[in-house]
């Protein structure tokens, strides 16, 4: 067995993240609240983010959008993952004005399977901060947007100033 071998493929990952994170402007974040409806998404992602924040994260799931705005006001996470569609009904579009009134005043970045920049410009108009495609679910993509959401200020504490 070759010495520099030890540990395991889980402590390979946790060590690229750890560099990573500490490389960028991304925060350490806490509290993360994942609104998708179908459960293989939102594994993948709950998946990722674990990779990249490690188990310090709490990272809470909602499969419709009444049980993300009980969820918001029981305790405001930090930053919110919301699918774009949601069965049967409720679209991003919907959702965002709710949420921003349930007083999630953090980010929102839209996980959609169909991002061009007609959408995205549609979805940041209704209060989305960014958009994701799901087919870029993976930590490289999700740190640029959590690059890009970090340099604008948007993880600033809500009353701070």
């Amino acid at each position: 067995m070759n010495s520099n071998s030890k540990g395991t493929g889980a402590d390979y990952l946790v060590e690229k993240s750890d560099l990573a994170r500490s490389s960028s402007v991304i925060p350490q974040l806490k509290d993360i609240l994942i609104v998708e409806d179908e459960p293989l998404p939102g594994d993948r992602l709950t998946a990722t983010l674990r990779t990249m924040f490690g188990y310090d994260v709490e990272v809470r799931r909602a499969r419709t959008l009444a049980i993300a705005l009980d969820l918001i006001l029981k305790k405001q996470p930090e930053l919110i993952l919301l699918d774009d569609v949601l069965k049967p009904t409720d679209t991003a579009l919907d959702s965002l004005p709710m949420i921003r009134h349930a007083g999630f005043k953090g980010p929102i970045v839209i996980v959609s399977g169909q991002v061009d920049r007609f959408r995205r410009a549609e979805l940041m108009d209704k209060g989305a901060d960014d958009a994701i495609n799901k087919d870029d679910l993976n930590s490289t993509e999700i740190g640029k947007v959590l690059q890009r959401l970090a340099k604008a200020g948007k993880f600033e504490a809500p009353g701070a100033g």
